[in-house]
């Protein structure tokens, strides 16, 4: 992800040209970053995903994966519920890119 050096907004993937570029939707920057390609677009709703996995950093995580039984995960976490409840896992398998979520 990133964010709009200006008004510290979302930036989001726009293609222009023959390239994809990201714009804050707010006070109209444009990144020349191209960490980010549109893959689909789906009524109204883009899906992106990473094309250079080295610019993302995530931490990883000592877990099995239910999947193929490796022992490295990629997390992150995310209040899901009610702000008084614990937040939510989300893990991601190095190895087999399975997704999944633990509840604390």
């Amino acid at each position: 992800m990133e964010f709009c050096p200006k008004c510290e907004s979302l930036l989001v993937p726009k293609k222009e040209k023959e390239k994809t570029v990201s714009v804050c939707q707010h006070c109209g920057y444009k990144s020349k970053s191209a960490a980010l390609k549109i893959v689909e677009k789906t009524e109204g709703l883009k899906k992106i995903e990473a094309v250079d996995k080295q610019k993302i950093a995530m931490p990883i995580a000592d877990t099995e994966c239910p999947k193929c039984a490796h022992k490295k995960a990629y997390y992150r976490s995310e209040q899901t519920r009610a702000a008084d409840e614990p937040e939510t896992l989300f893990f991601t398998c190095v190895k087999c890119g399975k997704t999944w979520r633990e509840y604390e």
